[in-house]
């Protein structure tokens, strides 16, 4: 009896010192392997969706935004699930049978209740957003835009999303839209790095946005955009210079060409061997032109592609301002425009246009890209159908005309010098998603960008971490404890001398 009870004294585990521990030690796992799974669990991924419409002046497009539904604002990012391009011509092009404004959109809208899950579509917001061809529009009848308006409002609200509205977003609002796309895409607005200008190009207008440490809007408030986007401060110059679409440029280079009637222009800036008769009054109904119509000229005209580029260039010059600004410096027109500074992002209009021309590479010198642009001016135009056959006879006229006008908008109206030509890239998308203003627009509306810098997690990484490394030590520790009993009791053992 007395021998059992010196062994239990002798014996840790039966002390209590020895249960506290295996508590502990217990305890330890258990949160161990609680915090581990908890963090590193697979969720089910839920997504929220947002869809806009970019009625333009030539076409309208339809695109599809897709975010983790609990990151609305914070570390998720709104990316492009999915666009469709409507058929037909621009909303504005249907002044005259507003209803087929609507019916138009019918197929893209269908696409859409297929790509967004059905559950989601009565939260899914629907935007249209309408720019420069309704402008024109407005500007020349009010009561033909609301029509068309009325008719596509119609439309969007038979769809099962939550419509919010279709209106015309100001020039502003288009150039600041498309800058904040392409600085939210490459996640310059989160990390506060340097921002990207943006130069967007359509059919009837054109925008440059960008950050100035010259600028602090003082000069020409009506170019100023402030943003507190992610705890940063951004004072934005844009502006938008209406009837400076490539579309409209065109017609603005024709009516300078036919201020006398003739019947016969020699074009520079269609190849040669191009020839095509256009009527007078298809070229100068639009407001853009409107006024300069010559009185007493023939009902057509016959254009004759001569293919120069240096005298396309001097003719293309004449459709801009350079003698009037009442600023320290301008662009055109008599616009206040500070110094260009950082990188810019050139897209829609832009891109498409220097892609078919295979000049979408800027690290090419300002004049061995003019010398290639100059060479497919001079290509006989029987050559550029044969080389082209895919592509409608109406676009492919007039790549001469667009690059040249691309390159001279650049150089002579914004200002790019040789140098600094090399800080533009031409970019159709960033990280899947189209550059443009439509992204933008929506991440405003819903508010998806907060003015102050996102929150922390509750358990960041490095923290996650710690608490790990910690409790693996205290287990270690409370392990080689636990072995206390195998310890060799080498001071009990009796010494021989």
């Amino acid at each position: 009896m007395s021998a059992q009870r010196e062994m239990k004294e002798k014996n840790p585990w039966h002390m209590p010192v020895t249960i506290i521990i295996t508590v502990i030690g217990v305890i330890a796992i258990v949160a161990l392997v609680t915090v581990a799974v908890l963090q590193n669990r697979p969720l089910p991924q839920k997504y929220k969706y947002g869809i806009v419409l970019d009625a333009g002046s030539s076409h309208t497009a339809l695109y599809i935004y897709e975010w983790p539904a609990e990151k609305d604002n914070n570390t998720g990012r709104a990316e492009q699930k999915h666009s469709c391009k409507v058929k037909g011509p621009g909303i504005s092009s249907y002044a005259s049978a507003p209803l087929k404004a609507g019916e138009s959109l019918r197929a893209c809208m269908q696409e859409a209740e297929q790509w967004v899950p059905e559950r989601r579509h009565r939260e899914t917001p629907l935007y249209l957003g309408a720019t420069a061809g309704m402008r024109l529009l407005n500007m020349e009848n009010s009561t033909a835009s609301d029509g068309v308006f009325r008719a596509v409002e119609g439309a969007l609200q038979k769809a099962p999303f939550s419509f919010q509205g279709a209106r015309i977003l100001s020039g502003q609002e288009e150039g600041a839209f498309g800058w904040v796309t392409v600085n939210y895409l490459d996640d310059r607005l989160k990390q506060g790095l340097e921002t990207t200008g943006a130069l967007d190009l359509g059919g009837a207008s054109t925008q440059i946005s960008f950050i100035s440490d010259k600028f602090d809007g003082s000069e020409s408030q009506s170019n100023s955009v402030a943003f507190r986007l992610y705890g940063n401060d951004y004072n934005l110059y844009t502006h938008s210079f209406l009837c400076y679409g490539k579309d409209q440029a065109l017609r603005l280079t024709l009516a300078h060409q036919t201020q006398s009637g003739p019947n016969l222009i020699s074009d520079p800036c269609f190849n040669p061997g191009y020839s095509s008769t256009k009527n007078y009054s298809a070229i100068y109904d639009s407001p853009c032109v409107s006024n300069r119509k010559p009185q007493g000229a023939p009902l057509s005209f016959i254009q004759e592609g001569k293919g120069n580029f240096l005298q396309c260039q001097e003719v293309v010059k004449n459709v801009f301002n350079f003698t009037h600004c009442k600023y320290s410096q301008c662009s055109f027109n008599g616009v206040f425009q500070p110094l260009l500074q950082g990188p810019f992002g050139a897209f829609s209009a832009y891109y498409f246009v220097m892609n078919f021309l295979n000049l979408t590479d800027t690290t090419i010198p300002l004049e061995t890209v003019k010398q290639k642009l100059a060479s497919y001016c001079a290509t006989p135009w029987s050559q550029i159908m044969q080389q082209h056959p895919d592509v409608k006879v109406k676009y492919l006229a007039e790549y001469c005309f667009s690059g040249t006008y691309i390159l001279t908008l650049l150089t002579e109206g914004y200002n790019f010098t040789s140098e600094s030509y090399s800080d533009i890239k031409f970019i159709k998308k960033i990280k899947g998603s189209d550059a443009g203003w439509t992204l933008g627009y929506m991440l405003n509306l819903t508010n998806m960008i907060p003015a102050e810098a996102p929150d922390s997690p509750p358990l960041p990484h490095a923290g996650y971490v710690s608490i790990v490394t910690i409790m693996a030590i205290l287990l270690l520790i409370l392990f080689i404890i636990s072995l206390r009993p195998l310890w060799p009791r080498c001071s009990k053992q009796p010494q021989i001398v």
